[in-house]
């Protein structure tokens, strides 16, 4: 009886915690090793900080900071926006094209843990990021603010930044073609990388500083800027990233097909 009671098989689902975790690593596997995802999530953003580090002069930024301590915070609002929008949307829009999500929701794992274990693996390459990202910064002479207001800034700044852009990376995915998807993902990330006041700040955009400010890169850029440079929380910020996240849900949730 110990013998049958021990070794009989006990078929069904594991918990759900368990599921969404196996599912969030093997979700930042597969990120890590794509060369796209790996060259959006670390080689552009520490590329775009070392750039503008050494080319401040040339590039006639002049802050009542140093550049350095400027730039670093919307790089590292870069990484997120990268991984969270960009990368998320390629490769949920492929996922769709071939079927891979049709038959993940075939699975015991819920449609609701399938989204859990993205969400789970967007936040563990972001902290990847962020470590590349801060180490090379205070390689180049970054001082951030360190304090508990800095430290609940920065974790806001990520969590609300993550979501708006996860919102609108699955909204893209789930509506558009994969061929259309990557375009416009990659199309969308070079926009806000220019004009979207994501790694400078939004009065270095003169009048569409205004206009910036209310994007989901402003708000994310500024954030981190104020949780680095002043050590604050961008209450006001935080806000429009939370705006952006609710928005995009409520519409992935109505357009999202999953084949």
């Amino acid at each position: 009886m110990t013998s049958q009671s021990v070794f009989s098989p006990a078929p069904g689902a594991a918990p759900l915690p368990r599921m969404v975790l196996a599912q969030a690593r093997m979700e930042s596997r597969l990120m890590l090793r794509n060369g796209e995802q790996l060259l959006l999530a670390v080689v552009i953003p520490v590329l775009v900080l070392v750039g503008m580090v050494g080319g401040a002069d040339r590039l006639g930024l002049d802050y009542d900071h140093p550049v350095v301590d400027v730039v670093t915070p919307g790089v590292l609002a870069l990484a997120v926006m990268s991984t969270s929008f960009t990368s998320l949307a390629i490769a949920t829009a492929f996922e769709r094209r071939y079927g891979v999500l049709k038959r993940l929701g075939a699975s015991p794992l819920p449609r609701s843990g399938l989204l859990g274990g993205k969400v789970g693996a967007l936040l563990l390459v972001e902290a990847m990021q962020l470590l590349v990202i801060g180490v090379v910064g205070q390689l180049l002479g970054w001082d951030p603010v360190a304090s508990a207001s800095s430290v609940a800034g920065l974790v806001l700044a990520v969590l609300l930044g993550t979501s708006a852009f996860a919102a609108l990376g699955l909204l893209m995915a789930g509506s558009l073609r994969a061929e259309a998807t990557l375009a416009a993902a990659n199309l969308a990330y070079l926009l806000l990388l220019a004009g979207g006041a994501v790694v400078l700040p939004v009065s270095a955009y003169g009048g569409f500083g205004h206009v910036a400010q209310w994007l989901p890169s402003g708000a994310l850029g500024e954030a981190m800027r104020s949780a680095f440079l002043d050590g604050a929380i961008a209450w006001r910020d935080l806000v429009v990233l939370l705006g952006w996240a609710l928005v995009g849900t409520a519409a992935t949730t109505r357009t999202f097909s999953w084949e």
